[in-house]
């Protein structure tokens, strides 16, 4: 079991490095120039040479020394704010975080629904393995307007300006969620599907256990592997995500962020940005993998 945790940690700080090098060299080669769209500014009065430091100041160290600061917490300077990279993500990771947290949750419970509803349900099997594929299809823009011109301008359920926390969290949930149900029913039921075909399925039932109960005490554990490896991938999509649906909806999360980063070539903060989704985009995985012996005590030989 060391071993095989060692192995996989190991590839976990392959890949947080990895996205860090391949992040740095594309914003370094990404056109433009933040500097002078952030200083060259008539109004401010900047000489060339003055703005010549400020890029000095911000470009200063190169590769390693952004590396030796990032491994120190250390994220540098908005070169659109000037305030500490740091600061601009903790005032937004809180709403980022529960967004993705709910929606996650969610997107777990719909493709569960489906995915057993579909076993269950021989007649109405066909459509209901249709709706992931549908759900995957829709753009997240799309559906994030389509809840607010139902649900709130149509049904008037959810106020789109002064609702409670909860009230202003529901359709940014169900449009970050609707989409990344998707692939986990689509390999929850393929699972299911599977698991039912094995020997030891007709032996049970041969005994007496219902289909409930076989599928319960016995089908879902030994399809929750692939499941859980899917669902690992596509929580570090809820960042990716949460950039259009905060955007959509106003909050001022680390999408937003991301969005404001990009339209001022904030290379610092995309930099971090990328840095924190591929850090938990690597953690969720990390522990999705060190679940597998538990689920399947043959894989930590």
């Amino acid at each position: 079991m060391t071993k095989y945790l060692a192995k996989r940690v190991g590839q976990a700080l392959l890949v947080l490095w990895a996205a860090f090098t391949a992040a740095y060299l594309l914003l370094q080669a990404m056109p433009g120039d933040s500097i002078l769209i952030k200083f060259q500014n008539p109004e401010l009065g900047l000489s060339p040479e003055q703005i010549a430091q400020i890029r000095q100041y911000y470009d200063a160290g190169g590769y390693l020394h952004t590396v030796l600061g990032f491994l120190r917490g250390d994220f540098g300077y908005s070169v659109d704010t000037g305030t500490p990279v740091l600061e601009r993500l903790a005032a937004g990771l809180p709403e980022t975080a529960e967004l993705a947290a709910a929606a996650f949750v969610l997107a777990v419970l719909l493709a569960v629904l489906i995915a057993v509803a579909a076993s269950h349900s021989s007649r109405l099997r066909g459509l209901l393995l249709a709706v992931p594929a549908l759900f995957i299809s829709i753009p997240a823009f799309w559906l994030g307007i389509l809840l607010i011109q139902v649900f709130s301008f149509r049904l008037g359920l959810v106020p789109v300006i002064g609702g409670s926390e909860i009230q202003q969290l529901v359709l940014p949930v169900l449009t970050l969620a609707v989409p990344i149900s998707a692939p986990i029913a689509q390999v929850l039921a393929r699972s299911l599907d599977q698991v039912f075909t094995q020997p030891f399925v007709p032996v049970v039932a041969a005994k007496g256990a219902s289909r409930s109960w076989i599928l319960w005490r016995h089908v879902v554990r030994n399809a929750l592997p692939p499941t859980l490896t899917v669902a690992g991938l596509t929580f570090g999509e809820l960042i990716a995500g949460s950039v259009v649906t905060e955007t959509v909806f106003g909050r001022n999360g680390i999408g937003r962020l991301t969005e404001q980063a990009v339209n001022a070539q904030d290379t610092p903060v995309l930099l971090a940005v990328v840095v924190l989704a591929a850090t938990v985009f690597v953690l969720v995985n990390l522990a999705v993998d060190v679940l597998f012996p538990v689920l399947d005590p043959r894989l930590a030989r």
